[in-house]
């Protein structure tokens, strides 16, 4: 049992939450609480942590058995491997999954392609918060730049509420790039963008589509917008000039899976 703060496996845990690097290194991300540790597939889970209060649960032995190896962890201790208030007793190392950005093509060649493609966004919860609503709306896949935030960051895992595991994502080290290859695919770039020409409800997006959403301040870059074939605005009431990244991203997914219902 791990029974001080000084040992080892805290302070790799504690390294692993704090720092990308480490996580970029080790391949690993912590995912924490019992809500998130179930939704871990088979093969992904190298370890679980519990509490020695939490090893007395029910809930135990079905975590117990995909994880590689179980540590026990004094109640005490617990707390400095956390990164919430009130930890629940259970957290585990997942291995990530590889980010290639063809991965999240795979099925595009059998459904129309729903991507969001995210330039520069900074705020983890907003970043989770996109993920969760990704996978509500049916999308196929999400791309990111290398300016946007860590999705493997305590935060953004928690905001994700498991969609991190389940939707296909990639990071793209050259975006312009990325775009012109999805654009030679036929997949058609939306920019949500304040001078779009239509408002985003009388747009079509049966076909497949990407997403362009900019950072949360500044909006896409004009270079990206620039590779836009199609920009539209959400009509604002009021004094409101523009909503937060993760509710227009919202906005947009949603509307395509409207369309789509019944089509596919």
């Amino acid at each position: 049992m791990i029974s001080s703060t000084a040992n080892k496996q805290v302070k790799y845990v504690s390294a692993l939450l704090k720092k990308a690097k480490t996580r970029k290194e080790e391949g690993l991300f912590v995912a924490e609480g019992l809500r998130m540790c179930r939704e871990i597939p088979p093969g992904r889970l190298a370890v679980l942590y519990v509490s020695e209060s939490f090893k007395e649960t029910p809930e135990y032995p079905a975590l117990a058995k995909i994880a590689e190896r179980t540590e026990v962890v004094a109640d005490q201790v617990f707390p400095a491997m956390s990164d919430t208030q009130s930890p629940q007793g259970v957290l585990a190392l997942v291995r990530q999954s590889p980010c290639i950005w063809e991965r999240v093509l795979k099925n595009a060649d059998d459904v129309p392609a729903h991507l969001v493609i995210l330039e520069r966004i900074q705020d983890p919860g907003n970043l989770g918060t996109i993920f969760r609503s990704a996978e509500g709306a049916g999308a196929t896949g999400i791309l990111m730049d290398m300016g946007t935030a860590d999705i493997y960051s305590p935060k953004a895992v928690r905001s994700t509420m498991g969609s991190m595991l389940r939707i296909p994502f990639a990071y793209t080290d050259n975006l312009g790039k990325t775009l012109r290859q999805l654009k030679n695919r036929g997949i058609r770039l939306c920019a949500a963008h304040l001078s779009g020409e239509k408002d985003y409800d009388q747009e079509t997006y049966t076909r497949s589509i990407a997403f362009l959403i900019g950072n949360e301040a500044n909006g896409l870059t004009a270079e990206t917008a620039d590779l836009a074939d199609i920009k539209v605005r959400i009509p604002m009431a009021g004094k409101v000039e523009s909503l937060n990244a993760s509710v227009a991203a919202s906005l947009l997914m949603f509307e395509a899976a409207r369309q789509r219902r019944g089509i596919f």
